[in-house]
């Protein structure tokens, strides 16, 4: 007999019913009924700290595969609480370990991000059995050259930026779009790129206010009638990226500006004159179905994770590079972000269509 876990941990995002169904319906196909039982940890590391698991059935994984969320729960439990006893002075680490024994299990497949992922290394060096497999909106998980639910959040920020030029073209303004990522650029680069974005901040490339009003001006001067920024939530100018993360934490939490999209705004309304409308997707990215795209993506990782399961070949990751699915050590993924590389091609071919980074 076969026990598998499932674990989705961390923000929520679309395709992770998608890649569960993956793996299922793979781990099906390859044993008979009696040789195979798939659980389900409800509420990510925390269903597995306090023990609250389920049986799964076949039937539970069909239908899913066009549905957002996750069907067996997540949460946040970051990486550096995990070491720190809860409020009731429980060993969170050895909780973990104590459920995992107590459900017999021979492997644990844990979705996540990377917060996510350094715990599924803490699982493994304390002796678990574990497959993981690449999800966030952010696309920053090093080892794979995509995550899922990236493209699909790709599609909803590029989609409220489309909705922005057909109000744009009506008015002489100066539209900001909002898009989530606080340490990576990549939905913010893609969507800006997608949607037609004059100007693109991320947080990789700090930005100066002056080169921003610049391009606007410069803009308005050729008759443009309009400009759209798209806007990392973690952009940063290069004043506050020279300062240290504590002070730039101190001067963030004093900052009268609900996000670094209004400060931007109001500067630019300072110098220009010009009116600035300002809208923030928010969570919506990260929710609705998954687009074809991630379908596909996933169900090919979740698949793979299963031949992982069948060869006993734990302690990896699948991962997505150059087209073909690939395990790659877990321990050379944990603790690592996978940045956009301000000399990428990406961000050269965007310069050279008049893309404006803010430098």
């Amino acid at each position: 007999m076969k026990r598998i876990g499932l674990l989705t941990s961390g923000g929520d995002c679309q395709s992770l019913n998608a890649t569960m169904r993956g793996v299922a319906k793979s781990l099906y196909e390859a044993y008979e009924s009696k040789e195979i039982e798939i659980y389900g940890v409800l509420e990510g590391y925390k269903g597995l700290i306090y023990g609250n698991y389920e049986l799964m059935k076949p039937k539970d994984f069909s239908g899913i595969l066009t549905e957002g969320g996750t069907i067996i729960g997540t949460s946040r439990q970051p990486f550096k609480h995990m070491r720190t006893p809860d409020e009731n002075g429980l060993d969170k680490v050895k909780a973990m370990k104590d459920t995992y024994k107590k459900m017999k299990l021979d492997c644990l497949v844990i979705l996540g991000g990377n917060g996510t992922h350094k715990t599924a290394n803490l699982l493994r060096e304390e002796g678990l059995n574990v497959v993981t497999l690449p999800k966030t909106i952010d696309n920053d998980i090093w080892g794979t050259d995509i995550t899922f639910g990236f493209q699909s959040a790709v599609n909803i920020a590029t989609s409220a930026i489309d909705c922005i030029h057909t109000t744009a073209a009506s008015h002489r303004r100066v539209f900001i779009v909002e898009v989530m990522g606080h340490k990576v650029g990549w939905l913010t680069l893609h969507a800006g790129i997608a949607g037609g974005a004059d100007i693109i901040l991320i947080p990789e490339i700090p930005y100066n206010i002056d080169s921003v009003v610049e391009a606007i001006e410069k803009r308005t001067a050729m008759g443009k009638r309009f400009s759209i920024l798209a806007v990392a939530e973690g952009a940063v100018s290069t004043e506050d990226a020279a300062l240290s993360k504590k002070e730039r934490k101190a001067k963030n939490k004093k900052s009268p500006y609900p996000s670094i999209s209004y400060k931007i705004g109001k500067e630019i309304e300072e110098r220009t004159g010009q009116e600035i409308r300002i809208t923030v997707p928010g969570h919506t990215q990260r929710g609705g179905a998954p687009c074809p795209f991630d379908r596909v993506i996933s169900t090919r990782l979740g698949a793979a994770a299963a031949e992982l399961i069948k060869k006993e070949q734990y302690g990896y990751m699948v991962g997505f590079r150059d087209g073909e699915i690939i395990p790659v050590p877990l321990e050379d993924v944990a603790g690592k972000l996978k940045m956009v590389d301000p000399n990428a091609s990406i961000i050269k071919e965007a310069k050279s269509l008049g893309i404006n980074f803010g430098e």
